[in-house]
């Protein structure tokens, strides 16, 4: 796959996974249009969603439930469009939200390979390619980000780092749709920055690759380490996403 093909691809399950056109996010102009979840939308998006904000980085598309469409089109239209998604800016969205019972919720930014700077990175241990069977006594909290217990059957390939006979890193990737597979990575504390995290990361996206499936990583905007892994495997930031949930899903998530 070339980098435009891998782009694409991500647009159009973007597209599926918020009720858009893969076009709208190369426009100038935003674009606003009914929240709806459809049904080859990424596995870990969860209804109730009041409102999804995309962007890869020419606009906002913003997915709105009927009743916030005024606030948050309102929002999208006041502020530079790429300080809507941090504050203080957000703190305006938030307030209004609210009045209605929303809050704003998850913040992320998502990565795809570049395929002229992927390459096998290398480390100073064993890697193995792991597949599900190989995953059954893995769901430890060690491997919490490679793995998820919660949707084991979309675990679906792994990178396994071994010092002898010890696994001390692992990538695993779930299929949370048809055409991408997300990479999640875990080292253990004693094994890190010795290059294991890059060299199971990019492994496992030329991996995901050769199978014709596209990897895409996400972080936190404040997560350094996993960001600077992301880019040493040589994933590029390629689109960010905020949105909006009932403020009593909020309040359990902080308790």
């Amino acid at each position: 796959m070339t980098n435009k093909e891998i782009l694409r691809i991500a647009m159009e399950q973007s597209a599926m996974d918020i009720n858009c056109k893969a076009d709208d996010f190369l426009k100038s102009d935003h674009v606003v249009v009914k929240s709806v979840l459809g049904p080859s939308a990424k596995k870990y998006y969860k209804e109730p969603i009041a409102c999804m904000l995309v962007s890869y980085g020419n606009n906002i598309v913003a997915s709105v439930k009927d009743e916030y469409r005024e606030i948050v089109t309102e929002y999208i239209h006041k502020f530079e469009f790429y300080h809507c998604f941090e504050t203080p800016n957000m703190h305006w969205l938030d307030e209004r939200l609210a009045k209605y019972g929303q809050r704003v919720c998850f913040m992320s930014e998502y990565y795809l390979p570049d395929v002229d700077k992927l390459k096998k990175m290398p480390c100073d241990y064993e890697l193995r390619v792991l597949e599900a069977p190989d995953f059954v006594n893995l769901y430890k909290p060690e491997w919490s980000n490679a793995l998820c217990e919660d949707r084991k059957q979309l675990d679906v390939l792994g990178i396994g780092a071994y010092d002898g006979d010890k696994l001390i890193g692992l990538a695993g990737c779930s299929a949370d749709c048809d055409r991408m597979w997300q990479i999640g990575v875990d080292v253990l504390p004693e094994y890190r920055r010795r290059g294991v995290a890059a060299a199971l990361t990019s492994r496992l996206a030329i991996e995901i690759l050769e199978r014709g499936k596209v990897p895409f990583y996400c972080s936190a905007w404040s997560n350094i380490r996993s960001a600077r892994n992301a880019v040493k495997s040589g994933f590029i930031p390629a689109w960010v996403e905020m949105s909006a949930k009932p403020q009593e899903m909020v309040a359990e998530m902080n308790k």
